[in-house]
């Protein structure tokens, strides 16, 4: 009998009738469609904010440059002010760019391989132009820089400055560009080098300089022992070489400017 009951009850429910799908289906296709909908927005938001920055580090490369030469051979007469735009530059691509103090090199946690690094290359510039000093016949006394403590911790401000320009934003945005490490690193060093025209002494020393520095900070994000190095290393160039070849280490207009020997 129940069998047959069975069987009735599935007659009476008619050929059209069939097993109902889960209620919650359409609401499981909802939430996929709209968790789809939020990582394509996302994804977009990635690849406009990548392209945004990808287009400011070309800005960068090429018209902060040409900025500081202006300033260099103009600006600095013509509008002392001028100067101001480039701390706001640097405040304005660091945060565009999301930097922080690990990407720009101010940082204590890599300090030691950073200092190794840096003793062993500047180490062979200073044997280098020691020799240098000595085939030129040079006096042995000290670098004006070398016998003031004061004096040469600005200059290694001065060069504080320079290393946060040159490669924490110059050579990050190039590596940012180009995946060649070499060919970053001797770009930057171009733009160094250029920036210290017309001096004869400081052009090559800064695009060997400038190139090396771009190197060793893309391999050791690390600006502190460049710059002490850079402080160091300059000081001593301006022993090595005679001051009527590179006029107290002026560049610009001011390599033309009357000097004291």
């Amino acid at each position: 009998m129940s069998g047959a009951f069975s069987l009735d009850e599935h007659s009476r429910l008619g050929p059209s009738s069939k097993p109902s799908y889960p209620s919650n289906l359409h609401a499981l296709r909802a939430r996929k469609m709209t968790l789809s909908g939020i990582l394509l927005a996302a994804s977009h938001r990635k690849t406009m904010h990548e392209r945004i920055c990808i287009a400011h580090s070309v800005f960068d490369v090429t018209a902060l440059p040409v900025f500081i030469a202006w300033f260099i051979w103009r600006g600095q007469f013509s509008a002392p002010l001028s100067w101001l735009a480039f701390p706001v530059w640097l405040v304005a691509s660091f945060l565009l760019h999301r930097d922080n103090p690990k990407t720009l090199g101010m940082r204590a946690d890599n300090l030691w391989p950073a200092i190794k690094q840096a003793v062993i290359v500047y180490g062979v510039f200073a044997i280098a132009l020691l020799m240098t000093g000595i085939a030129l016949r040079r006096g042995l006394y000290l670098p004006p820089n070398y016998r003031s403590f004061g004096r040469l911790w600005a200059y290694f401000a001065f060069c504080l400055l320079q290393q946060v320009a040159l490669n924490s934003l110059l050579t990050n945005r190039l590596v940012s560009l180009i995946s060649r490490r070499w060919l970053a690193s001797i770009i930057a060093g171009v733009i160094f080098a250029a920036l210290h025209w017309p001096n004869p002494v400081l052009v090559p020393l800064t695009l060997v300089g400038g190139t090396t520095m771009a190197w060793m900070f893309a391999r050791v994000r690390n600006i502190l022992p460049l710059a002490a190095g850079q402080a160091l290393l300059g000081s001593l160039a301006w022993w090595a070489f005679p001051i009527t070849w590179h006029h107290m280490l002026r560049v610009g207009p001011g390599y033309y400017l009357p000097y004291l020997h």
